[in-house]
């Protein structure tokens, strides 16, 4: 089937075509989702919003990208809506102890799996300091050093994603390591 026919029964919600379309893509976005939320559970939840999305969104696709960059699209912007989400939680969160009753505090971590096949770290510590760190650099920096970095994307596919130039893409990667090296540095720094 064609990439045309393939979109053209999907905007007529075809549940087999939607089903092998999920068994196509399912493992690339669950592996993106992990990524860029290295909870397995929580990336588990993203896949099911980005088909969701996908699904009631179809009839809007324009077919001017290929059908896998639109769906990556919805993925890394569903990853960076939850993450945001997570840093508002984060904020607002020390609060609520101080205007409630009820003043015990969530020791959880967040950052409890990182299985990722791709990027496997020496420890879970190292893991954590890593993502902690990339998730404090602005949005357009998180999105192009995890695409690249973490899910091994080129600089073209991250292009076509994002929707900027190939050009673009790299000056924020180098200003994405840049602002990494400054982070990891200052931690390590004050580690030892």
């Amino acid at each position: 089937m064609t990439e045309e026919a393939l979109i053209e029964q999907l905007k007529l919600k075809n549940t087999a075509v939607f089903s092998n379309l999920i068994d196509t893509y399912q493992q690339k976005v669950f592996g993106t989702c992990l990524s860029f939320v290295p909870n397995k559970e929580d990336a588990e939840d993203l896949v099911q919003e980005v088909f969701l999305e996908v699904f009631n969104s179809i009839s809007k696709f324009k077919g001017k990208s290929a059908l896998s960059t639109w769906i990556y699209r919805i993925t890394t912007n569903k990853c960076l809506e939850f993450i945001r989400k997570q840093k508002t939680k984060k904020r607002t969160g020390f609060l609520k102890p101080l205007f409630s009753q009820d003043f015990s505090i969530d020791k959880t971590n967040y950052f409890t799996e990182f299985n990722h096949p791709g990027f496997l770290l020496e420890t879970k510590e190292l893991n954590k300091n890593l993502f902690k760190a990339i998730n404090k650099l602005p949005e357009s920096q998180t999105l192009i050093f995890t695409l690249h970095k973490i899910d091994g994307k080129s600089y073209q596919e991250i292009a076509e994603i994002t929707d900027r130039s190939v050009s673009s893409v790299e000056s924020v990667m180098f200003r994405a390591k840049k602002n990494l090296q400054k982070l990891l540095y200052n931690y390590y720094k004050n580690e030892f």
